[in-house]
């Protein structure tokens, strides 16, 4: 299955207007540039991370040391060859802001806000790598990334189960350009979190 930069390019699922400074839990997939097996490789059903990947994993962790309203927990974050899952909570009494404060204008990033957090992460992995490998203005990231607000427990729990399991289901991953199932990853964020509980569903009842 080939790649189509144009055709796969991810959607920002960003609510017009939403205050993404809000308390509450965040799921964030971002993939690496056209999608190359960049951060290590599945073996036996099992993450086995290269240099980029630990980078990539250590950096996420960074995020919460570096910000006391973010909280980032072990089991909610996965490095898959290729792109990275993970849940952000924001945490504590945060301002309320008016509409005009939460608009991201290009240059002008809304402090405490989920993109802000993503972009810096993005920012400080590229950064890492770059001085690692001794290389300058390398590109790792896609442009853009899915979000998606956590509503309910069933979603969150779902998709802990997803994050979870999913060096054990690669196979099965749409992220996976050689997926068993022959699926194009996802076009929109809807798409994404509707193939998380399908998939979930399935294999948990697989299991019984």
């Amino acid at each position: 299955m080939k790649y189509d930069p144009q055709k796969h390019h991810r959607r920002s699922i960003r609510l017009k207007g939403y205050d993404y400074t809000q308390a509450g839990a965040y799921f964030v997939t971002i993939c690496a540039y056209q999608r190359l097996h960049v951060f290590g490789e599945v073996i036996n059903g099992e993450m086995v991370l290269n240099e980029t990947g630990k980078i990539a994993r250590d950096e996420w962790f960074k995020t919460a040391e570096l910000r006391p309203y973010v909280e980032l927990f072990e089991d909610e974050f996965v490095v898959m060859p290729n792109h990275g899952h993970g849940i952000i909570w924001i945490v504590g009494a945060r301002r309320r802001r008016t509409p005009t404060d939460v608009v991201e204008k290009f240059g002008k990033p809304v402090k405490g806000s989920i993109p802000t957090i993503v972009r810096a992460y993005k920012s400080a992995v590229t950064y890492a790598v770059n001085g690692a490998q001794n290389m300058r203005g390398a590109v790792l990231w896609q442009h853009n990334y899915y979000e998606h607000i956590i509503r309910n427990d069933r979603e969150l729990n779902n998709i802990r189960w997803y994050i979870v399991n999913n060096p054990l289901n690669w196979q099965l991953d749409r992220d996976n350009l050689q997926n068993i199932r022959k699926l194009s990853p996802p076009e929109s964020v809807d798409e994404y979190v509707r193939d998380v509980e399908e998939m979930v569903l399935k294999l948990k009842t697989d299991s019984q």
